[in-house]
């Protein structure tokens, strides 16, 4: 009879266990599962990028992407990022930079002759090429190129630009490593704006550079 008694006391003690520990399982599902995690917006956008392979690279060719265009008081793009990016600069009457500081973004490095930082495309234009821009208008594609709105163009480390080339999140990094939170946001704002593809493993190695944002 105590025996019984005993049973019936645990009984409603081990639905509640139950019940506890189905919400905990509930709960860490979701939180695994859950998109953005601590990089607010722009987790939601990388959620929303449509996911296909890259396409190859044949027809591909820089003048389809028409870069450095004017923007007007003798300066090219080039110049305008060269000139928002850096500090003191001082230039000619034809707007092209004859000194001043650059700091790298990708590799905390400063430099002091404009030749030796290149303007780094965000997404480059092969790899644009490669998930969408190859079927896009041609002034779509300038707009892209000269994009000084969006995250898209920076005054970085020469020698960085060129290892990065055309590589995606999955194939290269910038190697200052507190830069990956920022460098991925950006990447998937541009990204996101243009409505280009990713492949599964740029998913990734985007979802891991968002986990270094604070928050």
């Amino acid at each position: 009879m105590a025996r019984t008694f005993r049973t019936q006391r645990l009984a409603p003690l081990v639905v509640v266990l139950i019940v506890v520990v189905a919400g905990i399982w509930w709960y860490a599902e979701r939180t695994v599962d859950a998109e953005p995690g601590p990089a607010g917006d722009a987790g939601n956008q990388l959620a929303e990028l449509k996911i296909a392979p890259r396409t190859s690279m044949t027809g591909y060719s820089r003048t389809k992407f028409p870069h450095w265009v004017s923007q007007g008081h003798n300066c090219n793009t080039r110049e305008l990022v060269l000139k928002r990016d850096g500090k003191d600069v001082k230039a000619g009457n034809d707007c092209n930079p004859k000194s001043g500081t650059w700091f790298s973004v990708y590799d905390a490095e400063t430099w002091t002759k404009p030749g030796d930082v290149d303007i780094d495309h965000m997404v480059p234009l092969g790899q644009a090429w490669t998930s969408g821009a190859r079927d896009w208008p041609q002034d779509k594609r300038e707009q892209f190129a000269n994009d000084l709105t969006r995250p898209q163009l920076f005054a970085v480390t020469d020698n960085l630009n060129q290892q990065k080339s055309d590589k995606a999140p999955d194939e290269w990094k910038p190697p200052l490593v507190s830069f990956w939170c920022t460098y991925a946001t950006d990447w998937i704002t541009v990204k996101h704006y243009y409505g280009l593809t990713i492949t599964t493993g740029e998913k990734s190695a985007l979802a891991d550079m968002l986990r270094r944002c604070p928050g």
